[in-house]
Parts: structure tokens; C-alpha cells; sequence
């Protein structure tokens, strides 16, 4: 639960009105110069596989894609040439894939974890600076000195949790031909060895679908105005180490047993809200 903002009159903040202003305050906050969503259906992704998964895959006659989880997201931001203002986000995401592979048309399904890697670009309205900035928060600890901060925007990625859509195989495609990726030795250790595309008969291609927002942000200085200090309603309560107390606290979930009815036309929001 958020806490009350608490008028000087112990008023509540519905009750605050702009002629209640205490005073007008300077505060430190990022603004979203430019932003963009985006729905894409990544087709035959080729999924990366150690030696070990490699083998099952090479006996297996088909494979089912079970589950798929981002691992990671690298970001790159480079200003546009001949468009001040602008920065291109390369992104790359690197997906966590989950694999049923079936040895034979009634057998059980044997997991294989693999990796599937997908980049992308957005071009973005960043504005402009031609400052450096320099915090304590960077300064190191023996001489004392701020490192340098290049007055860039800060690109954030927003990832909703992918849908797995298929899984097939296919007949090996020559390592030549695949386009190459800078697998980082975070995401390798995953998996307990190198990636292996050589020396195989077959490979997996999957197809996930993906919801992402990508924003370019800048810390500038805002006056806002500013009722009073934000103080807590609500006390701090120690928890119970009786278990059935606290299930016992829990409202049954009885939305979760009905489901919902299909609404009407008059209760659909109109596109675009």
C-alpha cells in the first residue's frame, strides 16, 4: 500500500489543492525525451546448444519449445550521423530456451536447454548536451576523482515475458552461414560449456513472440510544487511465525474459480487508451 501524503492541516492528498503549495522545490529526475513500442514475431530463431544437448537433438525425431525466458539484454546507444538529437539503440536479447525432445513418436520427452539470440535497432530523439558530468557517486576510492560521464541519454529496454509459439527441426545449416553473435562468458557459464555448431546433423528453430518498450531518458532539473514531507500511515508490524495465521489472513481467491465474462461493447475501452 503507498503512503499518504500528509497535508500540514492532516488533510488527505484528495483534499490538497494547488492554492495548499508549501513552496516550489527543485528536484533531480529523468525525462522520456522519445520512446517506441514494439511487437515482434521472431521466426526460426536457430537455438545454440552445448555438446551434451547436441547429442539428444541429433537422436531426437521431434522437439517441442516448453519455455522461454529473456537471460539478458545488451544495449548500445551511438548518435545518428547528420541528426543531432538522435541515437540509434542496438539491442541484443538473449533468450533462456526450454526444450522437449522426443526419441521416439510415443516416448517420454527428454529437456535440453539451449540459447537463442536476436538483435534488433530503434532510432530515438535523445536532445542534445555538451556537458560532462561528473558525480561522487563514481569517484574511485584511492585518488579521489569523478569518472567522466559523456552527456548521452540512457537508453531503457522494457521486455514483457515471452510467448513461446514452435519448435522445429531442420537439417543442419553450415556454421558459415549463420550470422555470428558475441555470446558473453556470464550467459556461457549458464550452461556449464561452449556452444557447439559444428560436427551436427541437425538444428532447432524456434519462434517467440516479443512485446518491448525502448526509451531515451535524460536527468534534467524540475520545479514542481511540494505540499509537505511524505509520512507513513501505516505502523510496521512484525510477521507471525505461525504459518496457518498467516494463510489465515488471505481472502479467498474466489475470482480465480469464475471466470470472467466476455464484456460487453459498452464496457470496452476504445482503441488506443
Amino acid at each position: 500500500m503507498p503512503d499518504t501524503i500528509i497535508s500540514p492541516d492532516n488533510e488527505s492528498e484528495n483534499d490538497l489543492r494547488f492554492d495548499r503549495v508549501k513552496e516550489a522545490v527543485c528536484i533531480n529526475a529523468p525525462r522520456i525525451y522519445d520512446s517506441c513500442s514494439d511487437k515482434d514475431c521472431l521466426e526460426d530463431l536457430p537455438v545454440l546448444l552445448t555438446k551434451p544437448g547436441r547429442c539428444l537433438i541429433d537422436k531426437a525425431v521431434s522437439v517441442r519449445l516448453n519455455t522461454v525466458n529473456v537471460c539478458s539484454v545488451s544495449v548500445n546507444l551511438q548518435p545518428v550521423p547528420f541528426h543531432n538529437g538522435f541515437y540509434a539503440v542496438d539491442m541484443t536479447f538473449y533468450f533462456d530456451i526450454g526444450l522437449d525432445a522426443f526419441m521416439a513418436p510415443n516416448a517420454l520427452p527428454m529437456p535440453v536447454k539451449g540459447l537463442a539470440v536476436f538483435s534488433k535497432r530503434a532510432v530515438l530523439f535523445g536532445s542534445e548536451g555538451s556537458v560532462k558530468i561528473y558525480t561522487s557517486d563514481c569517484a574511485d576510492s584511492q585518488g579521489g576523482l569523478s569518472d567522466v560521464s559523456q552527456n548521452c541519454p540512457k537508453a531503457v529496454v522494457q521486455v514483457a515475458e515471452p510467448v513461446a509459439l514452435s519448435a522445429r527441426l531442420e537439417k543442419h545449416r553450415d556454421p558459415c552461414l549463420m550470422t555470428p553473435y558475441r555470446i558473453p562468458e556470464s550467459i556461457i557459464s549458464r550452461y556449464g560449456g561452449e556452444f557447439v555448431q559444428d560436427g551436427s546433423d541437425k538444428d532447432v528453430l524456434v519462434s517467440i513472440g516479443m512485446f518491448t518498450i525502448v526509451q531515451l531518458e535524460r536527468d534534467v532539473q524540475m520545479l514542481i510544487p511540494a505540499y509537505d514531507f511524505c509520512m507513513p500511515r501505516k505502523e510496521c508490524t512484525a510477521s507471525s511465525e505461525d504459518p496457518c495465521e498467516l494463510f489465515g489472513n488471505i481472502d479467498f481467491p474466489t475470482s480465480e474459480f469464475f471466470p470472467k465474462d466476455r464484456p460487453t461493447e459498452s464496457k470496452r475501452r476504445p482503441c488506443g487508451c
